[in-house]
């Protein structure tokens, strides 16, 4: 485990990286005893600087929710960070591209919770009965860790990821909510246009079979640090799409079929 000395001051990085637009170098090239635990530590730290602003936590991201990813990432697991309140931008609407660094956009399912939800011996049966409905959403994901190294091009690792918020940047929600149990989620599909161009297309089941199975994961990990999800948070259940970059400009929208759409432009 990295020094607590060490833990704070890479927090601060990452939280004067977000506020200035500018990334920082991979954590894990200059600590490369870095390890999956000292990434979310680093995070935990990164949202006390937050919470110190005002922030506040809304729910929680999930990633890394496929098996190409998780094997791009040489991990067998999933990540998790939080979702704080000014990540949230409203549907249809025009959000400046000058507050983030290299977005990229996401198609995901968001849980919100109508019970809270505490592991371990959470179930997939006990998400979908505590969940009031299941709502179209798209990720805006970033870097304040940059992507590849400035020099090298040699891609960050999973311990960078998850110190850095595991890339959540920002959430909009839209289209028809639904109960849970009104639609069967594994067969959500949706179609991601950039600029009325379809970029990718993808079916919920990709997460993990069910994206309920994420939300259940989540409550049984976050449970080791006596943690649980609450009655109203929002849970990013992980995308079913690869990450489309964007630029100034572009308009992304997504079609989830019988549970409508949601949709911005970058400017």
């Amino acid at each position: 485990m990295l020094p607590l000395t060490t833990i704070t001051e890479l927090a601060r990085e990452l939280y004067q990286a977000r506020k200035s637009r500018t990334p920082v170098r991979h954590f894990s090239k200059r600590h490369p005893q870095m390890t999956i635990e000292d990434g979310y530590a680093v995070q935990r730290e990164w949202v006390k600087l937050e919470l110190a602003d005002g922030r506040t936590v809304k729910g929680r991201k999930i990633g890394l929710t496929s098996r190409a990813m998780q094997m791009a990432s040489q991990i067998t697991e999933p990540d998790f960070a939080p979702l704080m309140d000014d990540m949230f931008f409203e549907q249809g609407s025009d959000i400046a591209f000058t507050r983030f660094i290299a977005p990229r956009v996401e198609v995901e399912l968001a849980f919100i919770l109508g019970r809270p939800l505490k592991g371990p011996g959470v179930t997939l049966f006990d998400v979908l009965a505590a969940t009031e409905y299941v709502t179209p959403a798209i990720e805006i994901i970033d870097a304040r860790i940059e992507q590849f190294d400035r020099d090298t091009k040699e891609m960050r690792k999973v311990f960078d990821t998850i110190a850095d918020f595991a890339a959540n940047a920002g959430i909009v929600l839209g289209g028809r909510p639904v109960r849970p149990n009104d639609v069967d989620l594994r067969w959500v599909g949706a179609m991601l246009y950039k600029n009325g161009v379809i970029e990718e297309t993808g079916l919920a089941a990709a997460v993990l079979n069910h994206p309920a199975n994420g939300v259940a994961w989540l409550a049984n990990k976050i449970s080791a640090f006596d943690e649980q999800l609450n009655a109203g948070d929002v849970v990013l259940g992980g995308s079913f799409t690869r990450p489309t970059a964007a630029k100034p400009g572009d308009t992304f929208h997504v079609d989830y079929g019988a549970l409508g759409g949601v949709g911005f432009r970058f400017v």
